[in-house]
């Protein structure tokens, strides 16, 4: 594993992430009748639920 391997990797995450804020800032810009057309309150919601279920599994 080189250097330049682990930064293209780290880059690679790093613009992932950029890209799911940005677009999450931009359904959240959204006005609520519109988002809930789209469904994206009830994805929103499956990921806290998600991401609170690993993280309870990981304490214990």
């Amino acid at each position: 594993m080189s250097v330049l391997s682990s930064i293209g990797r780290i880059a690679t995450r790093y613009a992932a992430a950029r890209a799911r804020h940005r677009s999450e800032r931009i359904l959240l810009s959204l006005p609520a009748e519109l988002r809930k057309d789209i469904g994206f309150p009830e994805i929103f919601d499956a990921q806290d639920r998600r991401r609170a279920t690993t993280f309870t599994a990981k304490v214990i």
